[in-house]
């Protein structure tokens, strides 16, 4: 389902050029459009993440599977600015609750020394979406016209159906709770159900928590920032990503650039499957964020001016920190917050964070206008990701006893 999702919502990067040749979109347009999902997407993130709360996730995850394919689909049809606007805009809230819903969805089942492993392998969906995205999304986009359909629109029109056929599938194969698990046995269910109850059961308040009370919590408006400034660099890779590797090749955007653009990928499946793991086992899980976000930062600024086979090596490294630092970051929201201050919780730091996807592409617009230079933005965004780094290293090790912990919103 990630897979998709980060598929659906990134595609834009690979048909930024026809979408040039064919609907008349600019850069400007390109970068407010491309942040624009995220607008929509935040704002819906909250009473999303609620309702999967109360409902389940078997049906909600249905639901926004279904709505954000056909949505996604929706983006071939586009003509001019103002349809591109739109449809990036109804696809961040079609889209909105799923990512929260399934960090959320977790804790449900999985207690919290085994949630950076966890969080881990969901995380996986990221670099396999361009993994296997990249080369898929340049092959569509060389499809010989068929009837009135050009390759960019069959592109969209096949990925977004992946979402439906899959969402469809997924209200049949979830169960919202252990409880609901045939595959489990009593035993089994009772063992884990006691052991999550503990975790919330802890630092428990009955303090009833507004949405105000949350978006004022210190520790919730750390985690928001920590997380913010880690959307603006990821996207900063995302959405350029495709387009470096062409600067890089001297080649248009294609199968042989999608399938180049899949190798940094590639090392951020591994590099997250060994952080994780090294961070569970070691209880360190602040300290290797930390360094790993600082390491991505500095190959940002380095794969920008470097040559072919050097700036191939930074991107590599720069994808690995950005994907591998997002699980270990949920580590620490997810230890702090409980029952249905974490659904709320929860979406108010991917709300509010993720806006970091809208501002990345428009800082590296503003940026490279500013400074007369096509590499300015992307300082700019390097820059950010060493800021972050000092910031997880701020973070308090500890949970903190505060209402926020659990209790009603």
């Amino acid at each position: 389902m990630y897979v998709i999702s980060f598929l659906d919502r990134a595609n834009i990067g690979f048909a930024k050029a026809a979408l040039a040749t064919y609907a008349g979109i600019n850069p400007r347009v390109y970068a407010l459009a491309a942040g624009l999902f995220f607008l929509s997407y935040a704002a819906f993130e909250i009473p999303s993440n609620l309702i999967l709360h109360r409902v389940g996730a078997k049906v909600w995850m249905a639901r926004i599977m279904v709505t954000w394919g056909v949505i996604s689909m929706a983006t071939m049809l586009v003509q001019g600015s103002r349809s591109f606007y739109f449809v990036r805009l109804l696809l961040g809230a079609a889209e909105a609750g799923f990512f929260p819903g399934v960090i959320l969805y977790l804790t449900y089942w999985f207690p919290r020394r085994e949630r950076a492993r966890i969080f881990g392998l969901f995380y996986f969906g990221a670099p396999l979406a361009f993994i296997f995205g990249g080369p898929i999304s340049g092959l569509l986009l060389q499809i010989n016209p068929h009837g009135p359909l050009q390759g960019w629109q069959w592109m969209f029109l096949v990925e977004g159906l992946l979402a439906v056929v899959i969402g469809i599938w997924s209200y049949f194969y979830l169960d919202d709770r252990p409880a609901d698990a045939n595959w489990l046995s009593i035993d089994e269910k009772q063992k884990l159900s006691r052991a999550l109850t503990i975790e919330n059961s802890d630092g428990q308040s009955d303090r009833h928590l507004s949405i105000v009370s949350l978006v004022r919590d210190l520790r919730l408006l750390h985690f928001v920032t920590i997380y913010f400034f880690i959307q603006v660099s990821v996207y900063g890779v995302v959405f350029y990503l495709p387009s470096e590797v062409s600067a890089i090749l001297h080649r248009s955007a294609g199968f042989i650039v999608g399938s180049i653009s899949a190798i940094p990928w590639l090392c951020a499946l591994a590099g997250t499957f060994l952080l994780t793991r090294l961070a569970d086992f070691t209880g360190k899980q602040r300290t290797i964020a930390a360094w790993t976000l600082l390491i991505a930062g500095c190959a940002s600024f380095i794969f920008s001016i470097a040559n072919a086979y050097v700036g191939l090596i930074s991107l590599c490294i720069a994808a690995t920190g950005y994907i591998a630092v997002q699980p270990l970051f949920w580590t620490f929201p997810t230890s702090y917050l409980s029952d249905t201050a974490a659904a709320a919780g929860l979406a108010v730091i991917n709300a509010l964070g993720s806006m970091g996807g809208f501002f990345a592409p428009n800082i590296k617009v503003w940026s490279d206008t500013y400074f007369s230079s096509n590499r300015a933005g992307l300082f700019v965004l390097a820059g950010a990701a060493v800021l972050n780094a000092v910031f997880i290293a701020l973070i308090r090790q500890q949970p903190s006893k505060s209402p926020m912990h659990s209790g009603k919103v």
